[in-house]
């Protein structure tokens, strides 16, 4: 069941990075980029960013799919836990950030982003990494 809840929401978010890519919900853009204190955004993705990071999550979504046996991918079941254990160690390492911009101990506060990073991005991933690592020792 925490398999199918975690590729529920990433599913969600691989959504969401779509929609943005193609244009929509503009009115998050400041909720979606770290900004500088002077409110300008500290880097522009491209749609094509945007894209990879909506492909990155729906494989992240087939990865726990398939470790919580759900699927049965093409791949051998080592590939299948170490794609796992990667997804644990990226989640993990964006929950606890780059300790400027994102992440837990982030030092820049300024924003919409940074507020939402704080109180929900971060958490969301360490939950996930927690979830994944907890998948991948049950399988």
């Amino acid at each position: 069941m925490l398999g199918l809840a975690v590729c529920l929401v990433l599913s969600a978010l691989a959504a969401l990075h779509l929609v943005w890519a193609a244009g929509g919900a503009r009115q998050w853009a400041d909720a979606a980029v770290p900004m500088r204190a002077d409110g300008r955004p500290l880097f522009e993705p491209s749609r094509a960013a945007t894209i990879a990071v909506a492909v990155a999550l729906a494989a992240a979504a087939a990865t726990v799919m398939a470790v919580s046996g759900h699927w049965q991918p093409p791949l051998p079941a080592i590939a299948v836990r170490a794609a796992a254990v990667a997804l644990v160690l990226v989640f993990v390492a964006r929950g606890i950030g780059d300790f400027r911009w994102v992440g837990m101990f982030k030092r820049e506060r300024h924003g919409r982003f940074a507020r939402l990073d704080t109180r929900f991005y971060s958490p969301l991933c360490l939950l996930l990494g927690a979830a994944v690592a907890a998948i991948t020792l049950d399988a």
